[in-house]
């Protein structure tokens, strides 16, 4: 808990820096690199969690990874480190992502599939959901297997489910009210 009040902390200070400095949009470029890259690489969030490794190996090891980051970001590193909470880099950055959207009114929407979308399903689900919030939209998708096909779509408390599982479910909740009749 107290890292994730940290992390929205150190997410709000680096947004308010990069609006400051009128770099928004590059940073939060970057920092969705940074997130994507820790979110996919276990050894990596290991490295900065490891008590082991001294902070400043853990702030090279990103400088050298992330070697074309802004000073911003490597000025972050640095802090995180010097504050001992470095291991928490992919918590700020997921903190840092959901503030940058709620800021420049972006929402997410997470679309769950039985199967992988294709581009062009993915254009046309964009589509729909800006026509229906308004607003600009990333789209999040996840495969899950047991909802059998269709999808479920949801968008921030709002989810619409065109699932066949979910249709299936809705149809048994009907024949057991039908049976208590």
């Amino acid at each position: 808990m107290a890292s994730s009040r940290a992390a929205q902390r150190y997410a709000k200070a680096l947004l308010d820096l990069a609006q400051e400095n009128k770099n928004q949009e590059a940073v939060n470029k970057e920092v969705r690199d940074i997130y994507k890259t820790l979110i996919n690489s276990q050894e990596l969030r290991n490295v900065l969690k490891s008590p082991v490794v001294k902070p400043k190996l853990k702030v090279n090891a990103l400088n050298a990874i992330f070697k074309d980051a802004s000073v911003t970001l490597k000025n972050l590193f640095k802090v995180l480190a010097a504050n001992s909470r470095i291991a928490d880099l992919h918590l700020v950055a997921h903190k840092f992502i959901e503030l940058y959207d709620e800021r420049n009114n972006v929402k997410v929407a997470r679309v769950t599939t039985a199967e992988t979308l294709t581009p062009e399903m993915e254009a046309k689900i964009l589509t729909k959901v800006k026509a229906l919030t308004g607003s600009e939209v990333t789209l999040k998708s996840k495969i899950d297997k047991a909802i059998l096909g269709g999808f479920i779509l949801r968008i921030g408390d709002q989810q619409y489910d065109a699932s066949i599982q979910g249709k299936l479910n809705a149809l048994k909740t009907r024949f057991k009210n039908k049976a208590h009749v």
